[in-house]
């Protein structure tokens, strides 16, 4: 892993909305809207996006919690995702998609707001040389297809997404391998063959991307030297032995009816490990109160104290196809023939085939590493007192700018080893 924090994030929206030039450099074609850099919005607007995509995060989490084992995504991922394909989404589509996603600001303002939270956060890289986090977006079309120009306008003024185009209908394996290229470009190598072969036909029509990378140092990293093996204990009573990192310091704690928590800052003070350790037999109980109520309860009780944290190096992988999980949450239409996303090309033949999301964290004694992927699939009708701080229980950790409260990533561990 590196002594950096390295947190890479590619989200891909694929449309299917017909049929891509099989170039290897695709030609960039411009909407004539450049990037908004400074964006007109109310700071009450960011900070209600920010709560509502944590909202969202924490709807989706319990969704997912239904299934056994560890949890990781990126609901940021997913909500810019979305965001994007909700661009195009009218009528009914348009109301179960802001339902679901918890969005309650007018198109006019939310992709305003989105582009604020995205350059505030791409902003926090030039406040420290060793924090780095980058956010792009690109839209890949078919040549000739002729998408809305509001709707392209809109996702260039607020996304930075200019329309790459290619030849799907021509060879639609060449146009993956070209998308999965810049993919693995823009988050270093970490996100590899996010599409898979065969996801791509002549059907296809645009492919909408978004690829974050983020790398830092934890402020206080761990001493190597310090990990030694100890019991977790699982959900069931069994243990377990793992490899448990060591440190004393002074970090930020909470304790609350049936958890502890405690903040874990990365080097620019911004980035944080929120670590929630529900007491024994109380995780299920902790894990659904999970809600902007119960993080604002903790983070405004966090106390400064002299810390005995140990905690377990661990590594997560998950995988999840999201249609019938955000089906089920409300957003039907979007999934079916009735939906409309006419927003998108003035048809009424768009509709949501997929939704597929990978995401990957390691956790260790210099800091994190973590990538995450999501495709939306659209296709075409046809010296002092210490307090101990023993995480050997199964925990819950954000990782999440205090600045704006927006949650970059969210999971759960289970079992360390799994």
């Amino acid at each position: 892993m590196g002594s950096h924090l390295s947190i890479l994030l590619a989200t891909v929206l694929i449309s299917f909305l017909s049929t891509c030039s099989s170039a290897e450099t695709p030609a960039i074609s411009s909407s004539g809207t450049p990037r908004i850099t400074e964006p007109d919005v109310d700071e009450n607007d960011l900070l209600e996006l920010a709560s509502e995509n944590a909202s969202f995060a924490f709807d989706l989490y319990r969704a997912l919690g239904e299934e056994e084992g560890n949890i990781f995504f990126s609901p940021y991922s997913i909500s810019a995702a979305l965001a994007m394909t909700y661009a195009g989404a009218e009528g009914t589509t348009e109301a179960e998609m802001s339902e679901v996603l918890r969005f309650t600001l007018p198109e006019n303002r939310l992709h305003p707001a989105f582009n604020l939270i995205d350059q505030r956060l791409t902003a926090l890289s030039e406040e420290d040389s060793s924090f780095s986090l980058h956010i792009v977006n690109a839209l890949w079309g078919q040549t000739g297809y002729e998408f809305l120009p509001e709707f392209l306008g809109v996702l260039a003024g607020n996304y930075g997404a200019d329309m790459r185009l290619l030849g799907f209908s021509e060879d639609a394996e060449l146009c993956r391998e070209i998308i999965n290229e810049w993919i693995m470009e823009q988050t270093e190598g970490k996100i590899e063959d996010l599409i898979p072969p065969n996801l791509l036909t002549s059907a296809t029509k645009l492919v909408l991307t978004n690829a974050i990378y983020f790398k830092a140092k934890w402020l206080l990293p761990f001493d190597a030297m310090g990990t030694r093996d100890r019991d977790f204990n699982l959900i069931d009573g069994e243990l377990i032995t793992v490899a448990m990192m060591n440190q004393a310091e002074h970090f930020l704690v909470a304790t609350g009816d049936g958890y502890m928590a405690a903040e874990l800052p990365y080097s620019n003070r911004r980035a944080s490990m929120l670590v929630i350790v529900p007491d024994e037999n109380y995780f299920f109980e902790v894990e659904e109160r999970l809600g902007n109520v119960f993080i604002a309860e903790i983070t405004d009780n966090l106390t400064d104290e002299n810390l005995h944290l140990c905690m377990p190096k661990f590594e997560t992988v998950s995988a999840f196809q999201l249609e019938n999980v955000l089906s089920g949450m409300g957003m039907e239409s979007a999934f079916g023939i009735s939906a409309d996303f006419s927003g998108m090309d003035g048809t009424l033949s768009l509709y949501i085939a997929s939704v597929i999301h990978k995401a990957f964290v390691s956790v260790d004694e210099s800091g994190t590493e973590a990538a995450a992927a999501t495709a939306v699939l659209m296709q075409k009708e046809n010296g002092e007192s210490s307090v101990e701080f023993i995480v050997d229980r199964p925990f819950i950790y954000l990782i999440r700018d205090r600045g704006t409260g927006t949650i970059l990533f969210i999971g759960r561990v289970l079992n360390p080893l799994e």
